[in-house]
């Protein structure tokens, strides 16, 4: 590996700048150091800032594709190889207060055997565990270890998040059970962020398949098997994805019948009383007619021996129905 020299990493305003140590550990880069470094380097950067972009435009360590790929709106996962470099678009989960986790966060990486130069806006919160390691002397010794790592992070941070949206299926479903209608617009979300997921974790999955069968020569067998692992691992991850998609139809058509049951029932309801009271307005209409006088309008006990009979006439329709196994 040539050496780098700090001086070419001035004018970066980065978020991690360091030097591996070549024992899991890291150092700060010294920008203005006379000698040469002699081991790989991480710089991390916000892409959105004036300096970094500036400096992105202008470094000679990045080939231009490379240089586009770290700043541009691509958001699909992809990878390209550029010579012995690779460039890497991944997308993982936004833990950020005020943003749902669905509104991914796309992390752009440029990376070869003598540096890794890796872009986003948003936090990345899964990468904070790399750094983590690094300062604990845990971390990755080259960037092949570095890729590897970062990879396993990144889906470790979406198998996360799949079992959150996995628990609240299962509350769905239970709920649907006791036969509780879930609020209006959850199951809607619950699809959108599983389908989001969907489109961007299929081909991030392939990305790593592809990582690993390419023959870098900064990538040793057990960083390719790891990428393989990885690769496996997010495939069973869409095969839940795609499960937990299929079982939220099924909620939804178990809504649709529930709410359809209710309706029938109401619509059943009324019915019945229509079919209760519509003899008694039958005959208070007839008798309100007037056209020769009220029968009985002269006897004192008219009104009540009409009430007595309008109640029989409800009791006869009420015991019919019930008779005939409509109530």
């Amino acid at each position: 590996m040539s050496a780098l020299y700090g001086s070419a990493f001035q004018g970066t305003d980065p978020i991690c700048r360091v030097q591996f140590d070549g024992e899991g550990g890291c150092t700060p880069v010294d920008v203005n150091a006379v000698a040469g470094i002699k081991e790989p380097v991480w710089l991390h950067l916000d892409y959105l800032s004036a300096d970094n972009q500036r400096w992105l435009r202008e470094t000679e360590l990045l080939p231009p594709q490379a240089r586009d790929g770290l700043t541009n709106n691509v958001i699909r996962p992809r990878t390209l190889r550029i010579g012995e470099g690779a460039l890497i678009t991944l997308q993982t989960i936004n833990n950020n207060d005020g943003d749902r986790p669905d509104q991914l966060v796309a992390f752009r990486i440029w990376i070869c055997g003598s540096y890794i130069i890796s872009t986003r806006h948003r936090k990345v919160h899964s990468i904070q565990t790399i750094q983590d390691d690094l300062q604990n002397g845990e971390g990755a010794k080259n960037t092949g270890e570095w890729l590897a790592e970062a990879a396993f992070c990144i889906t470790d941070e979406v198998a996360d998040f799949i079992e959150d949206l996995h628990d609240t299926l299962i509350d769905m479903e239970d709920a649907i059970l006791d036969q509780h209608i879930p609020a209006r617009g959850e199951l809607a979300l619950l699809r959108k962020q599983l389908i989001v997921l969907r489109r961007y974790m299929a081909p991030q999955r392939d990305v790593f398949s592809r990582l690993a069968s390419e023959r870098y020569t900064w990538l040793s067998e057990q960083d390719r098997h790891q990428l393989t692992d990885v690769s496996d691992r997010l495939g069973r991850i869409i095969d839940d994805i795609d499960s937990c998609i299929a079982r939220t139809s099924v909620i939804s058509d178990e809504i649709t019948n529930m709410m359809a049951d209710a309706m029938n029932r109401r619509t059943y309801t009324m019915s019945l009383l229509a079919m209760v009271f519509l003899p008694t307005t039958f005959l208070t209409g007839l008798f309100g007619v007037n056209l020769g006088g009220i029968p009985g309008g002269d006897f004192p006990f008219a009104f009540s021996l009409f009430c007595v009979g309008l109640a029989g006439v409800i009791g006869f329709v009420a015991w019919w129905l019930r008779k005939s196994n409509w109530l």
